[in-house]
């Protein structure tokens, strides 16, 4: 079969189609067609390994597919690794049904993007009614859904950062209360005082933070009093620099890791959320968004725009071109 096979780490550049064996499902396992395969940015840092995971070659990226089983199931699956292909595996608790209401770029919107923006808001940072959150980001796989998942929650203001006007203007219209520059591949410079003003001359109860460096320093240096900051990614490859825990004992701040990947020991923390999400979405009160369809031959293109932050939304891969 037709496959992304990479034997050394790099860029987009080791990203190429291989003929590789079709994979044999296993015990406990349910053999996939894909239909449609997700694109993340946690890819391209497994590609280089620079993950939180290391990555043995040679790999078959990709961690998610919507796709049918041979028993005419349409599921959506969290496959670790093998999704940028045209058969993969995966474990069956892992494998979701998709209502006929959800798009299969929709499922794969909420099957990675969508579980971790309802956990960045129910677990890690416990949004209350009422409070302000801010959303890096916003027009990204996780920030768009964050965004209007916080609207939908109770949120008493929603802001969001996004790099271009067009991305600014399309999370307001997602439901943001305010969109403000973001500062993934420049200088943050001044973005405290822009959150602020954003929210109206105070700092904000909760931060969704996935850029590090010193976005992550100007962010907590915008918390509130018992405010929370949650990082779940370092999309600028940049580390923030150590806060000294007084720092957090005045104001009563919270700074909280989120990585999914300590979601999957336990398939309910996956799928109790993503069936609330699919309900959701199939009510038409959440829209998750797909940014951009690419080829299987294409996907070092796919990796190039999502690095350049040229996307919006969920990117997706066709393994039959």
């Amino acid at each position: 079969m037709r496959a992304i096979q990479i034997t050394e780490f790099g860029g987009p550049e080791v990203l190429k189609v291989s003929d590789v064996p079709e994979p044999v499902a296993g015990d406990g396992q349910v053999l996939i067609t894909v239909d449609r395969a997700g694109i993340n940015y946690a890819d391209t840092h497994q590609v280089e390994n620079s993950y939180l995971s290391k990555t043995e070659l040679p790999l078959i990226p990709g961690g998610e597919v919507v796709g049918h089983t041979a028993d005419g199931r349409r599921v959506v699956a969290l496959v670790g690794s093998g999704g940028y292909a045209e058969q993969t595996v995966a474990h069956a608790p892992y494998a979701w049904d998709v209502p006929e209401d959800v798009t299969d770029g929709q499922a794969l919107a909420l099957a990675l993007q969508g579980t971790t923006a309802w956990h960045l808001l129910k677990t890690s940072t416990h949004l209350q009614p009422g409070e302000s959150v801010l959303v890096h980001a916003g027009a990204g796989g996780v920030g768009s859904l964050a965004v209007q998942l916080a609207e939908l929650w109770g949120a008493g203001r929603v802001i969001a950062t996004a790099s271009t006007e067009e991305k600014r203007k399309q999370v307001l219209e997602l439901g943001a209360d305010s969109a403000i520059d973001g500062a993934i591949d420049g200088t943050p410079e001044g973005l405290k005082h822009r959150i602020l003003e954003a929210n109206g001359g105070k700092p904000v109860d909760i931060v969704l933070e996935m850029v590090g460096g010193q976005t992550l320093d100007e962010s907590f240096a915008a918390l509130a009093r018992f405010g929370r900051l949650v990082t779940f990614g370092a999309a600028s490859r940049q580390q923030a620099a150590p806060i000294d825990p007084g720092r957090l004992m005045k104001g009563s701040k919270t700074i909280a890791g989120f990585w999914l990947a300590d979601c999957f020991a336990n398939p309910q923390l996956l799928g109790g959320p993503l069936a609330e999400l699919f309900d959701l979405t199939a009510a038409g009160k959440l829209r998750p968004i797909v940014g951009g369809e690419y080829a299987l031959s294409d996907v070092a293109t796919a990796h190039e725009d999502m690095r350049a932050r040229r996307t919006v939304g969920k990117l997706l891969l066709d393994p039959s071109h």
